[in-house]
């Protein structure tokens, strides 16, 4: 779990990410689509789920995790069942192949009216960091959900925070995910089969 106060969002014209006030839905569609497009193998990314089944607001990334598990992506660290906790987290990062893509995908505590956004960024993120730990950074992308608004109690904000709203943050970034890489495969496939009519 971190705790980090700037969100990050898609820049629509040139597909990175840049610092801004607001992450809507849309822009981390966008992020995703952008992801998709440089690395279309589904068998190349590694998704590293991070979090505990044991914490309402932590279980933000083991939810996803799981979500994407039974969406039949083959590479990912951190479920419900097998959470990727802080103690975890550098155990997978030496298991990850050298040449794979790595999403990191955790929890955060953030402004008040920022709960339910996302923080998207090219880059890593540093697990662990909010509660005092030194975690290696891990992720080539990353993804933080805003379960819930920070405070001086960081342990006591996650464990009150609420359940569905965790539950459907969980499920607007499987979802985009899903979409992105489905969309790609749709376009790559239709770009072969002109390729084949245009060579009968």
């Amino acid at each position: 779990m971190d705790t980090i106060k700037v969100e990050m969002i898609c820049n629509r014209s040139q597909g990175r990410c840049r610092a801004t006030e607001q992450a809507a839905k849309s822009d981390i569609e966008l992020f995703f689509d952008a992801i998709a497009k440089r690395h279309s193998n589904r068998g190349s990314i590694v998704f590293i789920c991070i979090g505990s089944d044991r914490s309402t607001g932590d279980s933000f990334g083991p939810l996803v995790g799981t979500m994407l598990q039974e969406g039949g992506w083959p590479n990912v660290f951190g479920t419900l069942e097998k959470p990727c906790d802080a103690h975890a987290v550098e155990q997978a990062a030496q298991a990850i192949h050298k040449d794979a893509i790595v999403i990191a995908i955790d929890a955060c505590l953030g402004k008040p009216t920022s709960v339910g956004r996302f923080i998207a960024a090219e880059g890593p993120i540093q697990p662990g960091k909010a509660i005092g730990r030194r975690l290696p950074a891990i992720g080539h992308y990353s993804i933080a959900g805003v379960v819930n608004a920070n405070g001086p109690k960081a342990y006591w904000m996650l464990q009150t925070t609420s359940l569905y709203q965790v539950i459907q943050m969980a499920k607007e970034i499987a979802g985009a995910i899903d979409s992105a890489w489905c969309k790609t495969e749709r376009s790559q496939s239709a770009r072969n089969d002109v390729f084949k009519i245009t060579n009968r």
